[in-house]
């Protein structure tokens, strides 16, 4: 399997895709392409391109690694080839910023040779990188992006759905009424504080919290947001402990997550709130990072595979990588790349001279038919809006730090699946 990294043209090279359209759809005889978005031709021999965007620097760079790492167990299935080509993936670094899914989309989409995009990690970079990703007329998939923004909110459009984007991470519009569930009718909390940092993945999942919270009874008492990059956090936690609030719910990333546990133990007016978080912090990397600080914390996050299926994978993942999974992220991301791979196979016309023929609106088409797909967990199937995995939630609870991810994950003290 090659692997390519590409890196920044320069300006005048993302000017010359935004001027161009992004119109060089098909690589080699357009003539032969009756697709209406175009077609990537593939000549005999010649490798099949995947871009794959995700955050490989930064605090978020496991998560993205876990991505890659599960879309190279799927190629593995393969033996590192799809309908008989080898697999070049052309790889983007966006460090979880809206403007790095942006310029690595730009970068991938003025390659005419490549087929579609697997990416990418970060929620805010995929609004960005599936706007290009539409307008280059691409297909794109994620294992880990689980924004309600970028699919669908109450069953309608979300304002940052694009064509051709799909996904197998479960749409966090539910990760918020979970927490806030548990909060209400579990904990007995009455009055609580939300705290993102205007992404629209932290201030998605805040957002459902205080809506389900509401609904339920209990009184938002500080809806408040922090910069990224912000290091100090005792104004805002100063702001929350005289709001009298009962429970504090911030869905943020590393650093800033790491930042708020930490101020928040070493301030007395905050010991009697609780504390938790999403997903995005039930990572190793966080829980050594934090140590003790964890104990007694919450935490909100989709409900992981479990079965023969997950034990196969989490062996095959320990022998290639030689330790054991930080998150089980990888298992989304081996779903996701799964499911591209079938799309591709069903979307491609093979040549009698050996040349590979796959129209991009035909791949779209193939990934939106996606159905009974056997994913670890359990059979996939997307939705109008590209949503491929059914939201089921868990809410876990640190007892000991030194258990790890494994040891908090089992840790399970409620579960929410909406339907």
């Amino acid at each position: 399997m090659g692997r390519r990294l590409l890196w920044a043209g320069g300006i005048v090279g993302l000017l010359l895709a935004v001027a161009a359209g992004w119109s060089m759809v098909s690589n080699g005889k357009p003539q032969n392409c009756t697709d209406v978005l175009g077609c990537v031709e593939i000549p005999a021999g010649g490798a099949l391109r995947l871009g794959v965007i995700q955050a490989l620097t930064g605090k978020v760079a496991p998560l993205g690694l876990e991505q890659l790492r599960g879309l190279e167990l799927a190629l593995d299935d393969h033996g590192g080839k799809v309908l008989g080509h080898s697999v070049e993936l052309v790889i983007e670094d966006t460090g979880c910023r809206p403007e790095g899914g942006a310029n690595a989309a730009l970068r991938i989409v003025s390659d005419p040779a490549v087929a579609a995009i697997f990416g990418t990690t970060c929620s805010g970079d995929a609004a960005a990188a599936a706007q290009v990703m539409t307008e280059a007329g691409l297909s794109m998939i994620s294992g880990n992006n689980s924004a309600p923004f970028l699919t669908s909110i109450g069953g309608q459009r979300a304002p940052k759905w694009q064509p051709g984007y799909f996904r197998t991470a479960s749409n966090e519009e539910h990760s918020g009424p979970a927490a806030a569930r548990f909060a209400y009718e579990v904990l007995g909390v009455r009055g609580a504080a939300m705290i993102h940092d205007g992404d629209i993945y932290t201030r998605g999942l805040a957002e459902g919290f205080r809506t389900e919270f509401e609904r339920l009874g209990g009184r938002t008492v500080l809806f408040a947001a922090v910069d990224k990059g912000d290091a100090d956090m005792r104004p805002v936690l100063e702001a929350v402990a005289a709001s009298k609030a009962e429970l504090l719910f911030f869905p943020l990333f590393q650093p800033e997550g790491n930042y708020v546990l930490l101020a928040a133990r070493s301030m007395p007016e905050m010991a009697g709130v609780t504390l938790m978080s999403d997903g995005s912090l039930i990572e190793n990397t966080f829980i050594e990072a934090v140590g003790d600080a964890s104990k007694g914390m919450y935490f909100v996050g989709p409900t992981p595979p479990t079965g023969p299926a997950l034990d196969i994978l989490r062996a095959r993942y320990r022998e290639k990588y030689h330790m054991e999974p930080p998150t089980d992220y990888y298992t989304s991301a081996y779903d996701a790349a799964g499911i591209l791979f079938a799309a591709l196979e069903r979307a491609a016309v093979q040549r009698k001279n050996g040349q590979l023929v796959i129209g991009r609106q035909a791949l779209r088409e193939a990934l939106a038919a996606t159905a009974k797909y056997p994913g670890v967990g359990g059979a996939l199937q997307c939705d109008a809006f590209g949503d491929c995995a059914e939201p089921r939630f868990n809410v876990l609870r640190m007892d000991d730090p030194a258990k790890g991810v494994a040891g908090l994950t089992a840790n399970v003290v409620y579960t929410y699946a909406p339907r």
